[in-house]
């Protein structure tokens, strides 16, 4: 048993994404048996989280994560449709009460990062922040914070809200997920099927990045594709077995987060990200019955546009629940932006004017 230990330790990097994707393959095949929601996100995610807390040679294949994001961006747009624009003028309270959410969802993580998990302000600021775990990573290390565990925090934030939605849908709501994010059969695509859905794949990602939208990757395929739908140009979304593999890598990556740092520190880390994301969940929750019973929007809806997870995994989510895929991508759309627009600056006005100075001059670290 010690000689397979051993070896498995001694895998290289690239053996070990593949072993951290063959855990994810079984984890996503045992899911799926299982009846669980996306189960080909969520099985890796469990899976390389257990792996990673168990010290088991597994690494993330981040290089593989630049190309499958546009094929989950290319398939969200393909459930764009005409009638989700229709009631366009009933999201209006929603973005109005985003900010307000925001500023509270912030300020209570805040408040367990400093005054329960004794983070010094940087790393608490940082880690509070409902933005994206690369977003919040590079300011709040160019502003002095310990990168580790702000990424710990988004990685820790991601993973139990994601889980927590499901339970959330399955169990108080009553909803289950359907067979929208299973795609295509690749037979049934014609060849101007795969032409168009591959040319917004390819093209929509410099479209993103000269937008200036955040996460480009996924916003800028999601924004032909949906074009593309709209006009009725395509009507198809991508194959099938090219979305399990994207929601592989994703999970995958994911749980492969937690790598590399002490079982007692994942064990701290993560108690106070749980804490952190029940407290964000629970303002998200409060925000949601709100809105519903101002807008009349189902509670379904409003809780995923408001839930504090990421992009990419809320809207595979939206689509899995078979709920508005474009409302909730939006929406985290708009939540992402306002966050990395306003968190530096607000960072600097909290600051006592003796350190406002000193706190954007001062170079990215990384604290063990």
């Amino acid at each position: 048993m010690d000689d397979v230990v051993m070896y498995l330790r001694g895998l290289v990097p690239g053996r070990r994404a593949v072993f951290a994707l063959a855990i994810g393959a079984l984890s996503g095949w045992l899911a799926s048996l299982a009846g669980m929601p996306l189960p080909w996100m969520l099985g890796p995610m469990i899976g390389n989280t257990l792996a990673a807390v168990l010290s088991l040679p597994v690494r993330g294949p981040d290089r593989l994560r630049p190309f499958v994001i546009p094929v989950i961006g290319v398939m969200l747009g393909s459930a764009m449709r005409p009638e989700m624009f229709a009631a366009a003028s009933r999201y209006a309270a929603s973005f109005a009460l985003l900010l307000p959410f925001l500023a509270l969802t912030a300020l209570a993580s805040y408040a367990v990062y400093r005054r329960i998990g004794r983070y010094d302000p940087v790393t608490a600021f940082f880690s509070a922040m409902p933005g994206g775990l690369n977003d919040m990573l590079i300011l709040g290390g160019a502003a002095g914070g310990n990168e580790k565990r702000i990424a710990l925090a988004h990685a820790a934030r991601v993973l139990l809200v994601i889980l927590f939605v499901v339970l959330f849908y399955g169990y108080a709501l009553d909803v289950s997920s359907g067979e929208v994010a299973r795609g295509t059969a690749a037979s049934s695509l014609s060849p101007l099927d795969w032409a168009l859905l591959g040319a917004a794949a390819v093209a929509g990602v410099p479209l993103g990045k000269s937008l200036r939208l955040p996460a480009p990757q996924i916003t800028g395929p999601m924004l032909l594709s949906g074009a593309l739908h709209l006009a009725g140009l395509v009507t198809v979304a991508p194959p099938g077995f090219l979305i399990v593999v994207a929601q592989l890598v994703i999970g995958t990556v994911i749980g492969c987060r937690f790598i590399g740092v002490s079982a007692r520190q994942i064990g701290r880390d993560l108690s106070l990200g749980a804490l952190s994301s029940v407290v964000m969940i629970g303002v998200a929750v409060i925000f949601a019955w709100g809105l519903t019973a101002i807008t009349g929007l189902p509670l379904s809806l409003s809780f995923l546009g408001y839930s504090p997870g990421g992009l990419t995994e809320m809207s595979l989510l939206a689509l899995a629940m078979g709920q508005d895929v474009a409302y909730v991508s939006v929406l985290h759309l708009v939540r992402i932006m306002l966050v990395i627009f306003a968190a530096q600056p607000v960072f600097r006005l909290t600051r006592p004017r003796s350190e406002r100075d000193q706190t954007g001059t001062k170079s990215p670290r990384s604290e063990s």
